[in-house]
């Protein structure tokens, strides 16, 4: 080789990054990404030519007219083809040697680009690189290599991930000559990357404190150096996970710049279930099946909607109806009348029950019935037992101590934001204890009892009379929340299988499998006081709701879906304990059969939940250490579950420990574990 050969940078750029949409044309200072990344290259004296390499979509058109209008040679490819896109612009350019960029290292330091093109013409060499393995920081990635050797590696890699990748085949390339040039220490801890927001925050702030754009690495690192605090706003991510990061998980880390909490539902927060692997969000979903963000397929044996979908995903008669109701039109000035049809519906199936009050969330039917109980009655303070939503009412109950919801909710739940003047209107009392409720209403004046039927247990016999018969002699209105527990085990609520009648009751979750309804029934004595309250809300009128709830009763009704749940959920216990025997595990089950959730004795609940999850996610399957029964369960899909639960617990025997275990966990820890929300 000769000096005189002809180098070429092309600087792979696009808007649509997964985890930062548009970050190319972000700022850093005054100035776009994409902009401040080409000026500092054009400061290096042995690249001959740049070109930036864009996929040739719609999305990009303003990336391409930014660029030349600036004067920057472009080209167009392949999106989803980099390598492809990466070729074609090295041919039309036709140079001897190409560097490989990506326009997410805007700090690149020219100094250390001429370096490695003076070591890579000395050396005569195919290929130069200082990320395999890394010891320069993370945005400081060069890689340079011969066309010849381009032009192989595009006729070889074959695979999805080499074609993204661009030069990742080139390793597992024999014979060729290359070199790694390293830092004298290694800093690949450091993350000086463009991948998500908070990146884009330590850059700018690096950048301000440089205060100029003709800095070398050498500042870089004084900067840092003097300001080692600075690394601990994007610490936490790990370098180059997008290359392996899921598109669920890119998703992920995107939502979290945008949404507050990353999500509307904790439960089906990823990092509760199996963080950096968990696919979190779904294309497309039918019977127990979904499909993820890159097209896979899973069996869902775990929440099935978080309990919404006892006949199943996309249930199609469901949506024929539901489809029929927006043709017609969804909402209008006027009522829909279908809310009439549903009301008697619901009243039929619970006789001693006379109105009806409908929402489209869980947390909002609990505080309608809150709000009608106590006009009802008159008085403020509740008793509880169970989970009963977020609103403000059931959290007061930590105002006084933040761990009277621990059984009920999550472990020292804090409530900033619910007024402190609600201190002392809510308290809690343990499943099964009547002393609890007893000492409760004797010294408070209690004017409502709120419970879940059952959750983790089944009531002892005669608790739910005795609570009943207190509540009764007291004057105390009795609610029970069977969001949760509705339809499971009996057409309607859990309350007429132990045969004690409530004045309220609160339904949801499978009401309308999948679409948003949710209903509160209650007695005339206390539900004529709706009229001395004010509740009331516009999207509560929609008709989608009570169309689907409507349809989705008549098939439970016609298939008798409760028995078939509840028997299915025994059926899936008498397996798993049959295989938890086998591999000599101590199985141990919570809950309603159709909603059964188990752990390992001898591990801890977080190790076993995290390991479950992971060891089916591998198997196709969403699993862990729980699962909602519904009637797409088909005994061909147990059956595989049942193969994938052998499978799993045969390499759970061979753990002596917590230690063991944790060792053959590939991810983070699932965050604590939710034993009530859900």
């Amino acid at each position: 080789m000769e000096y005189s050969m002809k180098i070429l940078a092309i600087l792979q750029a696009r808007m649509q990054s997964t985890r930062l949409p548009g970050k190319v044309l972000k700022l850093i200072g005054k100035d776009t990404v994409i902009n401040f990344m080409l000026r500092r290259l054009k400061r290096s004296k042995l690249i001959n030519n740049i070109i930036v390499a864009i996929p040739n979509d719609k999305k990009n058109i303003i990336l391409e007219k930014y660029l030349k209008k600036r004067k920057y040679k472009v080209f167009k490819g392949s999106n989803e083809n980099c390598l492809d896109r990466y070729y074609k612009a090295a041919i039309k350019a036709n140079h001897d040697a190409i560097i490989y960029i990506t326009a997410d290292c805007p700090f690149m330091d020219p100094q250390i680009i001429d370096k490695m093109i003076t070591i890579f013409k000395n050396k005569k060499l195919d290929y130069i690189t200082n990320v395999h393995p890394p010891t320069f920081p993370d945005g400081m990635d060069v890689e340079i290599l011969k066309f010849d050797l381009l032009k192989k590696v595009k006729k070889k890699a074959t695979s999805k991930f080499d074609k993204e990748m661009v030069t990742s085949y080139v390793q597992k390339i024999k014979n060729l000559k290359k070199y790694n040039y390293k830092n004298n220490k290694n800093l690949s801890h450091i993350r000086l990357t463009l991948d998500q927001s908070e990146d884009l925050v330590l850059l700018e702030k690096i950048f301000l404190k440089l205060n100029r754009n003709n800095f070398n690495f050498k500042d870089i690192m004084n900067i840092i150096n003097k300001n080692p605090d600075l690394l601990k706003i994007n610490s936490h991510i790990k370098r180059n996970e997008g290359g392996y990061l899921i598109k669920g998980q890119k998703y992920w880390r995107r939502a979290n710049n945008v949404i507050s909490g990353g999500n509307m539902l904790l439960t089906k927060n990823p990092d509760f279930t199996l963080p950096g692997r968990w696919p979190a969000y779904f294309t497309k979903a039918k019977g127990c099946q979904l499909w993820d963000l890159n097209g896979k397929k899973f069996l869902d044996f775990y929440l099935m909607g978080v309990g919404t979908n006892i006949l199943g995903y996309n249930n199609q008669e469901v949506n024929k109806e539901v489809k029929k109701a927006i043709d017609n039109g969804n909402i209008s000035t006027l009522n829909s009348y279908e809310e009439i049809y549903l009301a008697e519906k619901l009243l039929d199936m619970h006789p001693w029950f006379d109105k009806c009050k409908f929402a489209r969330t869980g947390g909002e039917a609990n505080s309608i019935a809150i709000r009608i109980a106590r006009a009802a009655t008159g008085k403020s303070k509740i008793a509880i037992c169970g989970y009963h939503g977020w609103h403000d009412w059931y959290l007061s109950a930590n105002i006084k101590n933040n761990k009277n919801l621990n059984k009920h909710l999550l472990e020292n739940l804090k409530v900033q934001g619910v007024p402190k003047e609600l201190k002392e209107t809510v308290y809690q009392f343990t499943p099964d204890s009547i002393a609890d409720l007893k000492k409760i209403i004797k010294n408070n004046d209690i004017g409502v009892v709120k419970m879940e039927v059952m959750r983790n247990y089944e009531p002892k016999p005669g608790f739910l009379k005795q609570v009943r018969d207190i509540t009764r002699k007291n004057g105390i209105i009795l609610i029970f929340d069977e969001c949760t527990s509705g339809f499971r085990r009996t057409f309607g609520g859990l309350h007429k299988y132990y045969n004690v009648k409530p004045d309220m009751a609160v339904f949801g979750k499978a009401l309308g499998n999948g679409y948003p309804i949710t209903a509160v029934l209650g007695t005339n004595n206390v539900m004529k006081h709706v009229q001395n309250t004010f509740i009331s809300s516009t999207f509560w009128t929609e008709r989608v709701g009570p169309v689907a709830a409507l349809k989705t009763l008549s098939i439970m009704e016609k298939k008798k879906s409760w028995i078939t749940i509840d028997k299915v959920g025994l059926q899936i216990r008498k397996k798993l304990k049959i295989l938890a025997k086998k591999h000599d595990l101590n199985i141990i089950f919570f809950g309603l059969p159709a909603l059964t959730t188990f752990t390992i004795k001898g591990f801890d609940e977080k190790f076993v939940k995290t390991f479950l999850s992971q060891e089916f996610l591998k198997q196709g399957i969403l699993g862990s250490d729980t699962i909602y029964v519904s009637l797409a369960h088909t005994k061909k899909m147990l059956n595989r579950y049942y193969k994938a639960v052998d499978i799993i617990f045969k390499k759970l025997s061979k753990f002596k420990n917590n230690s063991d275990l944790l060792k053959n966990i590939e991810t983070d820890l699932c965050l604590d574990n939710l034993p009530r929300l859900n």
